[in-house]
């Protein structure tokens, strides 16, 4: 696949060893006919050494086949996430460092996630593109202060903290993006 196709939690091969890349930067070129590059930070799996990769929007990475199993987040385990499979129950281990930041938008019974298998071992994660959080802690809207919405901050269930609208109370269920890890609406 084009590296300018590359998304978030794709498991790719490089050098002969597997990664799974966590974040994506790109970069614009400032010169005229210059290419666009991208820069990836990726894992490996299994141990999760980071390795930095540039490459241009062109170049071409190998995705690797693998299986995705549809599951639902059941409990934690120690530092390790346990995942049940949708369809036979089969139970996937996560450790903390392959699910990441996704962490923070893990709750009890989350459906939607998607766990990557290669030779029966779980080795990435899949998130829904946006999930219900429950915000714990934020300050109450300010009567009149101005007619602009400023963001406020405001901490989540799962002990992230982002920044939401200012009509938003203490209590309120919310959807955030997984991608961006921004406020997408009120979710009830």
């Amino acid at each position: 696949m084009k590296a300018s196709d590359v998304r978030k939690g794709t498991v790719v091969e490089h050098n002969n060893t597997v990664y799974q890349v966590r974040d994506i930067e790109r970069s614009s070129p400032t010169a005229r006919g210059g290419n666009v590059t991208f820069r990836f930070t990726l894992y490996s799996i299994p141990g999760g050494s980071k390795f930095d990769l540039s490459l241009r929007a062109d170049d071409d990475l190998k995705e690797l086949d693998l299986v995705r199993r549809q599951a639902t987040y059941s409990y934690k385990d120690g530092e390790a996430f346990v995942f049940l499979d949708t369809e036979d129950y089969t139970s996937y281990m996560l450790d903390a460092d392959v699910v990441g930041d996704m962490a923070g938008y893990i709750t009890d019974g989350l459906e939607g996630c998607y766990v990557q298998v290669i030779d029966d071992q779980p080795v990435a994660l899949q998130m829904p593109a946006s999930v219900i959080l429950e915000v714990v802690e934020t300050a109450p809207e300010m009567k009149g202060a101005t007619a602009t919405k400023r963001p406020k901050p405001a901490k989540l269930n799962t002990g992230i903290e982002i920044q939401v609208p200012e009509y938003i109370t203490n209590g309120e269920r919310i959807w955030v993006s997984t991608v961006t890890g921004e406020f997408s609406g009120r979710a009830d």
